[in-house]
């Protein structure tokens, strides 16, 4: 391949929950345009291999780190881990989320907690952690996967969309202040994609049935709907792209 064909060559993109799903296919967008991977994982170190193996069957150097991101102190560790087994950070992807699905008004303290800690707080912390590395190194990308629960009502989704509301408006925030250091934040947020996770949702299959009726463009999202928007985020091409949440949904967020 060409450098054309290959933007992201010599850089190190971490991105959690990295083993399945959406952060899967990510991964090997990234690494199909040349970056190395720390992919991260909580829980199944066998999918977590798997994942590696194919991104080192691109050509790339993968590499595996259990952390649940929704512990400061791993999140720091987790950073750390990859910076001292890659030399540094260039992409960060945040990727990794957790929510009870049920209404807001019978939530309960810590399932509330787990929301924010996993699908906001983790973002702020992580680059936090990442921000010397990419300052060491001229810049870098960060990238934060949000959902349309953000902004409109879902129901039995609360949880997980005030904390996408939050992460949301820390991309905003981040994005100035990190800017002139060359880091460009941005967010990915998407309908109802097709993964393992989802299908814990009440109701799933009407649900999906719903969802597919209102979509202008007639199916849910498969997970390399969203690793395609990832993929053009991470790279120069995107460069004048700053502070936005690209929402990539076949037209469900229009109706």
């Amino acid at each position: 391949m060409t450098l054309l064909q290959t933007p992201l060559k010599g850089k190190t993109a971490f991105i959690t929950g990295a083993s399945r799903g959406i952060g899967k296919a990510i991964a090997i967008r990234l690494a199909g345009l040349g970056a190395d991977i720390l992919v991260n994982y909580v829980r199944n170190e066998e999918a977590a291999a798997e994942t590696v193996r194919e991104l080192e069957a691109i050509g790339v150097r993968a590499v595996p780190y259990q952390a649940n991101v929704g512990d400061p102190a791993a999140v720091k560790s987790l950073v750390e881990y990859g910076v001292k087994e890659f030399g540094g950070v260039d992409i960060l992807v945040h990727n990794a989320a957790m929510g009870a699905f049920k209404p807001v008004h019978k939530l309960k303290a810590n399932q509330w907690d787990l929301s924010f800690d996993i699908n906001a707080k983790a973002f702020l912390f992580l680059v936090q952690a990442a921000l010397p590395s990419m300052e060491s190194r001229g810049g870098g990308v960060v990238i934060g996967l949000s959902s349309l629960g953000a902004h409109r009502f879902i129901p039995n989704y609360g949880a997980v969309g005030l904390s996408k509301a939050t992460l949301e408006t820390l991309i905003k925030y981040l994005a100035v202040e990190l800017a002139p250091k060359n880091i460009r934040v941005n967010g990915v947020s998407g309908g109802l994609v097709d993964t393992d996770a989802v299908k814990f949702f009440p109701d799933f299959d009407q649900f999906k049935k719903q969802a597919v009726g209102k979509t202008p463009a007639g199916r849910i999202g498969k997970p390399d709907d969203l690793a395609r928007i990832v993929a053009f985020l991470a790279s120069p091409e995107s460069s004048w792209i700053v502070g936005q949440t690209v929402i990539a949904d076949g037209g469900l967020s229009l109706i």
